[in-house]
């Protein structure tokens, strides 16, 4: 059925295209024999008319239903068939009669001009709109006397109308080839702003492009991010479609449940179909893009199917219907929002519509079947069929006053009221031309336009700058599209206790030319028809928390998601966020993933159990290396401690305090001066020790062998000077070690981050791991050849032989080292600082006790055993 309308539409369009460019030759071909325009033939329509110097055209719906219309010229004067006569559109034409009624008796516009008018009934069908629209721009005489060349001023200048934007789109698409304006009142489809498809195209009514972004702002502002939508098989509801999806999810963040076509007439089938995909979606908002007649249809079926708890959004051909705001609906149409053309107020109407009376007048129909509608009654003669119904005759003389219709309520103009601007903008437009200086005009050699030979096109061009402001305070003024400055009233239908409904306005949209788009809402006044008495909820998936991002659901619209948590690191502090942001390198996700926290930071600590241990040992180390110095110092004359150079012994034990004491450089957060220092403090603790151990190994191997015959030369090598000698030479290798190391590539504090993404390690990078290595290989050289020296004196003769106890201790001190490197290797963070404080403080107690543990004794508590008889086995002492 929509496909034969539409099929037939483009069949009325063709064919009076052809017919406009069969008028056009045969009305140009006949100037050449005559100073007069012959006009082929006539169309005979609905209308009404009033003389002036200037004609302005109207096209109005004054009648619902039309029968198919005979395309052709008729010769007979037999008019539209059409049904349904429909009073507000018989008063939006009344008001273009009132309006210009009021311009003729206006002083200060168009002086010395007076406008008429020709306004025909388009019977919201596309071929006698077509028909009306040709014969306003041809118009009706048989014989036209203009100038030789058949020109002159045109039947008429300018048309109001028409109402419908299919119907619109199709005239201006004819009229615009010889740019007469089109000022419409009501055709909204945003189609109609493209100025090169219809450039002498005017409209009153904003555009739907403005009406889609008021009901997303609406949507918006209820977090309304689920919504169906419905519209009309037509330009008004395709097109508003076609805004809605691209515009609502870029400007308010929702989505579309469904898309379903209203059909044309009754379609039982189709509409079930319809209402049972609004039931079974959890979109709880229906937008209705659509005129009264398809809601009227739709609404049945959603009544039949008690389809309720749905809240409505009307777009403005629906909002101010009164047949739907019946009690019988309101159960579930209460509630509803509208988007409303801009209500305004027009003094004196009234008064003029007490004044309509019946005209005979050949061409004035429009009044006579307003009035035989009105009084149910019929012009003389009437049809045989009406006086057997027995009905009566009209006399013209009942009284309008008494009539129970809309056309006298004039407390909701909204639709006139915009008809009222269209015609007013008209007259500005032809005012501005008439009051041009001749010399000073816009056209071509600074010409202005003549009166008597007035083109459309030269209207077009004042139109396009009019600029006025209404008694209402609106004001009116056509962009570079030819759409007004746009305003729109938001209602909602109020369902009153009583059972009554009122629609009221609760805010506004509108547009300026300075400030932008302003939205207005009283939400203190809307009424919602749920209980409680709150706006309802109308979402797919519920918003996401902060610390929440949203996922897509594959397959679905972008409004179906799920949510999920934002991954350690990550945060996201506001609702519905598309992404998680990742924390500075510094910072954490908290536990909600909503904000960051600093990270944790890990060092070994002197506050930390383990760090006080190792604190704790260290300083003890160095206690006993304190006690044990001054032991020593106490005896020092005694023979085990004179023994095997005394000297040594006390350097070693200063040695062992600064191996207990560097190892404190590895606890408490790393700096530069810390980092730097720890290696090279205990590097050079450690060679000043094995290098002490050395040289004692190394004297008791040359004491040995000088008491054979003949080795009486290899003690010269080994006097006090050359022990200290070789103990600063072997110390100084290891310093400058340090100093290459430090100097190439110091050890620096690093923060790193990779061994827990949740804390950060405050650790000391070595900086060149080969100086490391040269420093612990070099200890370990010393330390393996003091091992190996004190093996080879272990067995010599000697009651007190220290290179038994060298070799213990050396090989204590090597273990540790060896099981040191893999521990080191594997501990992360502050446990391989740990690992070697452990191993500097083992290696230093186990030299420590090897090498002064069995002296301490003696000296303490076996002192009959330091005598030098005894130390050199000698003596039998117990």
């Amino acid at each position: 059925m929509n496909q034969s309308k539409v099929m037939r539409g483009f069949l009325d369009t063709g064919l009076l295209l052809l017919m406009l460019f069969s008028y056009i030759s045969s009305a140009v071909s006949s100037s050449h024999y005559s100073p007069s325009c012959q006009s082929h033939e006539q169309f005979h329509l609905n209308g009404m008319h009033k003389n002036g110097d200037v004609i302005l055209g109207g096209l109005f719906k004054v009648h619902f239903f039309s029968t198919d219309p005979d395309l052709s010229f008729t010769s007979e004067r037999q008019l539209p068939t059409c049904y349904g006569f429909n009073i507000i559109g018989f008063r939006e034409a009344q008001t273009m009669a009132f309006a210009i009624d009021e311009i003729n008796r206006n002083s200060n516009l168009l002086l010395n001009v007076t406008l008429g008018y020709s306004l025909y009934d388009n019977c919201l069908e596309l071929g006698i709109a077509f028909r009306a629209a040709l014969t306003l721009v041809s118009g009706q005489e048989e014989q036209v006397t203009l100038e030789d060349n058949c020109v002159g001023t045109p039947p008429v200048l300018g048309i109001v109308g028409d109402p419908s934007s299919t119907l619109s789109i199709a005239i201006s698409t004819v009229i615009g080839l010889y740019r007469v304006p089109l000022v419409s009142y009501y055709a909204s489809c945003s189609c109609l702003s493209d100025q090169q498809k219809f450039p002498s195209f005017f409209r009153t009514i904003p555009s739907d492009a403005f009406q889609v972004n008021a009901m997303i702002q609406i949507l918006k502002r209820f977090g309304w991010t689920w919504t169906g939508l419905l519209i009309s098989d037509d330009d008004y509801g395709v097109h508003a479609a076609r805004s809605f999806h691209s515009d609502l999810g870029p400007a308010g963040g929702g989505c579309l449940a469904y898309t379903e076509i209203l059909p044309w007439g009754d379609d039982p089938a189709e509409l079930r179909r319809i209402v049972d995909v609004m039931r079974k979606s959890t979109a709880r908002v229906v937008i209705a893009f659509s005129n009264k007649a398809r809601m009227i249809n739709l609404m049945k079926e959603v009544v039949r199917q008690n389809v309720t708890g749905l809240q409505w959004i009307a777009s403005e051909a629906w909002t101010s219907a009164d047949v739907l705001q019946t009690p019988h609906l309101m159960p579930y149409l209460g509630g509803t929002l509208g988007i409303a053309v801009r209500r305004g107020e027009i003094p004196g109407l009234r008064d003029f519509l007490l004044q309509i009376r019946p005209d005979n007048t050949d061409g004035n129909s429009m009044v006579n079947q307003f009035w035989e509608h009105t009084f149910q009654c019929r012009f003389a003669p009437p049809p045989a069929s009406w006086v057997e119904a027995g009905g009566g005759l009209c006399t013209g003389q009942e009284v309008i006053q008494i009539v129970e219709n809309e056309l006298l309520d004039v407390s909701d103009l909204r639709a006139e009221y915009n008809v009222y601007k269209a015609v007013y903008a008209l007259a500005y437009a032809l005012d501005d031309m008439l009051q041009c200086e001749p010399g000073r005009g816009p056209f071509s050699n600074n010409t202005c336009a003549d009166l008597q030979r007035l083109e459309p096109w030269q209207l077009v061009y004042y139109l396009a700058k009019v600029n006025f402001t209404t008694a209402f305070g609106d004001a009116v003024s056509f962009d570079e599209n030819g759409d007004t400055l746009p305003i729109y009233d938001i209602m909602n239908w109020v369902w009153l206790p009583d059972g009554r409904t009122i629609v009221q306005s609760v805010g506004e949209v509108k547009r300026s030319a300075f400030k932008g788009d302003k939205f207005t809402l009283n939400e203190d006044k809307i009424f919602w028809n749920f209980e409680p008495k709150q706006p309802p909820r109308s979402m797919c998936s519920e918003s996401c928390p902060p610390g929440t991002r949203m996922a897509r659901k594959k397959g679905e619209p972008e409004c179906c998601f799920d949510c999920v948590s934002c991954s350690e690191g990550k945060i996201s502090n506001t609702t519905d966020s598309m992404e998680c942001t990742s924390c500075p390198e510094d910072f954490w996700s908290s536990p909600q993933r909503d904000h960051c926290v600093p990270k944790k930071t890990e060092f070994l600590s002197y506050h930390e159990p383990l760090g006080i241990c190792l604190t704790t040992t260290s300083l003890l180390g160095t206690f006993i290396c304190v006690v044990v110095l001054g032991i020593f110092i106490h005896h020092h004359s005694t023979p085990i401690v004179r023994a095997n150079n005394s000297e040594l012994s006390f350097l070693l034990l200063v040695s062992l305090k600064l191996c207990f004491l560097c190892s404190l450089l590895f606890i408490g957060r790393p700096i530069l001066w810390t980092c730097q220092l720890r290696h090279a403090a205990f590097g050079i603790s450690f060679v000043l020790c094995v290098s002490c151990i050395l040289v004692k190994t190394m004297v008791v191997l040359a004491v040995f062998r000088a008491s054979k015959p003949g080795g009486e030369s290899s003690l010269k090598w080994f006097g006090a000077v050359q022990q200290r000698g070789t103990v600063l030479v072997l110390t100084s290798v290891q310093a400058a070690i340090c100093t290459v190391w430090l100097v190439s590539a110091s050890p620096v504090p690093h923060k790193n981050t990779q061994y827990h993404s949740d804390k950060i390690v405050y650790e000391c990078i070595v900086g060149s791991t080969i100086g490391f290595a040269v420093l612990l290989g070099y200890i370990g050289l010393l330390a393996v050849l003091s091992c190996l020296l004190a093996f080879l004196a272990k067995n010599l003769p000697d009651n007190f032989n220290e290179a038994k106890l060298i070799t213990f201790s050396m090989l204590i001190f090597c273990a540790v080292w060896v099981a040191f490197v893999p521990a080191y290797i594997s501990s992360p963070g502050k446990y391989a600082d740990a690992v070697e404080v452990f191993a500097i403080l083992a290696s230093s107690f186990g030299l420590l006790v090897a090498l002064f543990g069995p002296k301490c004794y003696i000296i303490l508590l076996r002192p009959e055993r330091n005598t030098k008889k005894a130390i050199m086995g000698r003596g039998n002492t117990r």
